[in-house]
């Protein structure tokens, strides 16, 4: 099997490429355009509040280990960089996969989102 592909967040896009930034003194124009984005999604503009990258991986993990999401890691992924506190938040974040839940299982993942938030 080959290896699994890690997600990255918004929040490690940025501190990389500001690494990057420090130590080669510039960055391509390519990766100006993605630190910008990055800067944009991981900040308090996007979402409500800004987005760090260990809040990132720990809902990330938590997530996983509700059952419906361990069959779909990217849709895991969506839910961890997008941490929707509300059930039409994530019904459309589900959507896009198609995969159902029910009330309680929506509510169960709103609420490890919300604790990772809080």
């Amino acid at each position: 099997m080959a290896d699994a592909i890690e997600p990255v967040d918004y929040a490690t896009v940025r501190d990389t490429l500001l690494e990057a930034s420090k130590r080669r003194g510039h960055l391509s124009y390519e990766q100006k355009m993605a630190l910008q984005h990055a800067e944009w999604a991981a900040s308090d503009d996007r979402v409500g509040f800004k987005t760090e990258a260990k809040v990132f991986a720990g809902l990330y993990k938590d997530l996983l280990e509700v059952e419906k999401l361990a069959k779909a890691p990217s849709i895991a992924a969506k839910i961890a960089e997008m941490m929707p506190t509300h059930a039409e938040e994530l019904r459309a974040i589900l959507a896009s996969k198609r995969i159902a839940m029910d009330s309680g299982e929506i509510e169960a993942v709103i609420d490890i989102v919300r604790k990772q938030v809080a």
